[in-house]
């Protein structure tokens, strides 16, 4: 008897509908796969437990998983299986279980559209990454709760009880070219040495005059440590959140410049994470909500520094 809900019934639809999974981003297969199976409902982890298993697929537990990894999916006896990690986050089931939804679809493609390739190792890894954030944050609502925060990369982890790497790198999609900016998250190590463990960013693609150029180096990359007397040096230090209102890039008196603010995730009375989020100065009101809530420590004025 054909199951409509079976895996590659969705992989067909995918393909009648696009022509071929190529052209359907990760953000279309996303929101057909809420549709297709939620039927656009929340994707709590017991609604996709019981979408694996229309699909046709087993999840199981496991406590023994090889370092750093929080799931997988491989054949028992022809069939397919998705082991997620015992005792895991509820955010981190849930991104597990579509990850490898994800992968399992892309071993599917090729049964139902002929000539397609599918993606090797590293592009099929990065594909599932996005596809699970897109299911789980969709496009749409997300870009709204981005502008209605103020950027607030911790507010929006609460409000969507997702980790705020998530959310960090989800804005990096959703507003990729619509505006120039830069979020960084800084945390420290067991040596209490704090660097950069997750940033993004955008140039406005439709204003090439609403960029700044020439910044090489100028924005924290993963893994760079914590400059002395930048703005998350005072964060950490204060334990409070601390706005730059001006970030002079050049000498000249119509450099329009930059603004920052860095946001401490405090648990314990500790920092235990800072977010700065930077944008050009004529988009400041863009981060009012945060400011507002925020009441920031207020610097006025840097000189080509964060």
């Amino acid at each position: 008897m054909i199951n409509p809900s079976e895996l590659r019934y969705f992989c067909y639809h995918l393909n009648r509908k696009y022509g071929s999974p190529y052209n359907a981003s990760e953000d279309q297969k996303a929101d057909e796969f809420r549709h297709y199976y939620l039927r656009d409902l929340p994707p709590t982890v017991k609604a996709l437990r019981t979408v694996a298993q229309c699909c046709g697929l087993k999840v199981s537990k496991s406590d023994e998983m090889p370092e750093n990894v929080r799931g997988y999916n491989h054949l028992v006896n022809g069939a397919e299986n998705i082991v997620v990690k015992d005792g895991d986050t509820v955010s981190g089931t849930q991104n597990t279980i579509l990850h490898e939804l994800r992968e399992i679809m892309e071993r599917t493609f090729p049964g139902v559209c002929p000539g397609y390739s599918p993606l090797k190792t590293n592009a099929r890894h990065y594909a599932a990454n996005k596809f699970a954030a897109a299911v789980l944050l969709p496009r749409e609502s997300f870009t709204r709760r981005v502008y209605e925060t103020g950027f607030d990369v911790i507010e929006m982890a609460n409000i969507y009880s997702k980790s705020c790497s998530q959310v960090l790198l989800r804005i990096g999609e959703v507003l990729q070219g619509e505006l120039f900016f830069y979020v960084g998250m800084y945390e420290p190590d067991p040596d209490n040495n704090w660097r950069v463990t997750y940033w993004t960013g955008s140039s406005n693609h439709h204003d090439p005059e609403a960029n700044v150029c020439g910044l090489d180096g100028f924005f924290p990359r993963k893994f760079r440590a914590v400059a002395p007397g930048s703005l998350v040096e005072m964060t950490i230090k204060e334990g409070k959140p601390h706005l730059v209102e001006q970030i002079a890039l050049l000498d000249d008196m119509e450099d329009e410049g930059l603004v920052a603010i860095a946001n401490p995730l405090m648990i314990q009375g500790k920092s235990a994470k800072v977010i700065l989020t930077v944008l050009l100065s004529r988009n400041m009101g863009l981060l009012s909500p945060q400011i507002v809530k925020l009441n920031p420590v207020t610097v006025e004025r840097f000189h080509r520094h964060l």
